[in-house]
């Protein structure tokens, strides 16, 4: 069995709530409060040097971290990442995107407006992020224009990558509003067999 070494709260970590639930495979979770420095014991850095959360225990001791490179590794495979190269490669340049253009602005702002213990003292830092923000919604919403899903016409990690933060956009002070078909998108999202909703915190 897997087990989690996750923040229930964090996007990063309920991304592999959703492809383990989606797939139906068995799992535990350890909850691992990353804003109270639990990333930063000696125990965790053993699994993971760098002090992130997730982390996937494949089997005793043996350690994956990086929330996409473990949903990469848990559907390979499956029906959410394709085999046919151009659209596997898609699926990648998703993931990147998510974590290169959207993850460092969107999850940022949610985690100062929400996580922070003085988010007014962080009011231009989150200001900072909103433009980019913006930008990596408006390129979704112009993708989601014409397609249901991001890739291949239907539902793969891809998909889940991006919904993670996405559809809790608003913490970080987004307007999901204007994005009118990303709202369609996240309603697909939420449609899928054995979707599991972000625990509350």
């Amino acid at each position: 069995m897997y087990i989690v070494y996750g923040m229930s709260a964090s996007g990063n970590c309920h991304k592999l709530r959703m492809v383990l639930e989606s797939l139906g495979l068995p799992y535990g979770w350890t909850e691992i409060n990353s804003v109270a420095g639990e990333t930063r014991t000696r125990e965790f850095l053993a699994i993971n040097a760098n002090g992130k959360v997730p982390v996937l225990e494949i089997e005793p001791g043996l350690y994956l971290p990086e929330s996409n490179a473990i949903m990469a590794y848990l559907a390979d495979g499956t029906a959410l990442m394709p085999t046919e190269r151009l659209e596997r490669a898609r699926v990648l340049q998703w993931l990147f995107f998510e974590q290169y253009s959207h993850e460092p602005y969107i999850a940022v702002a949610r985690y100062f407006r929400r996580f922070h213990p003085d988010p007014d003292s962080q009011r231009d830092v989150i200001a900072s992020k909103m433009p980019a923000g913006n930008r990596a919604l408006q390129v979704m919403d112009d993708h989601l224009r014409a397609n249901a899903f991001f890739v291949g016409g239907r539902y793969t990690i891809a998909d889940i990558a991006l919904y993670a933060y996405t559809h809790v956009a608003d913490e970080g002070g987004f307007d999901l509003t204007l994005f009118p078909a990303i709202t369609a998108w996240l309603r697909r999202v939420e449609a899928q067999p054995r979707y599991v909703r972000m625990p509350a915190q």
